[in-house]
């Protein structure tokens, strides 16, 4: 099987984690780990802004980029076959083109548990994936 297993370095990421590697057979199946990093500000129509804050930008994608590296390590350390992604774009929109795109056989991803006002002002990225997604989506709840 092919897991897309979607991170945002949460509270929600150690349950998820945690899932993923009951679910997985070692050696056998194939762990998409990613995480959508907000898009590039010089693509995303920002003006020449000062450095400081362009600097900031880098620094968070620096971040992200050895974050998810490392949960990958954590996952290849226990015999997984782990391939880490950070992939900049509208969040629920890169999920599912990945998902597309590495033939995932199910997309597992943390549910916040936020309220029904917080989705109806906010919007839920869990929601805009399992109502769109290519494959079966497990929605893992965050740890209390």
């Amino acid at each position: 099987m092919n897991y897309l297993v979607a991170l945002d370095f949460s509270h929600s990421t150690t349950p998820v984690l945690q899932t993923v590697a009951n679910l997985a057979i070692k050696k056998k199946d194939k762990i998409w780990l990613i995480h959508v990093a907000q898009p590039n500000p010089a693509l995303a129509g920002y003006e020449a802004g000062p450095d400081v804050v362009r600097g900031q930008v880098a620094e968070e994608y620096k971040r992200e980029h050895k974050e998810i590296q490392r949960q990958a390590g954590r996952l290849r350390e226990d015999g997984y076959d782990v391939t880490a992604l950070l992939i900049r774009g509208p969040v629920v929109k890169t999920i599912l083109a990945a998902a597309k795109k590495h033939q995932a056989d199910m997309i597992v991803m943390g549910s916040h548990g936020h309220s029904a006002v917080y989705q109806i002002l906010v919007g839920s990225i869990s929601e805009g994936v399992l109502h769109r997604a290519p494959c079966p989506v497990l929605l893992v709840p965050p740890e209390k």
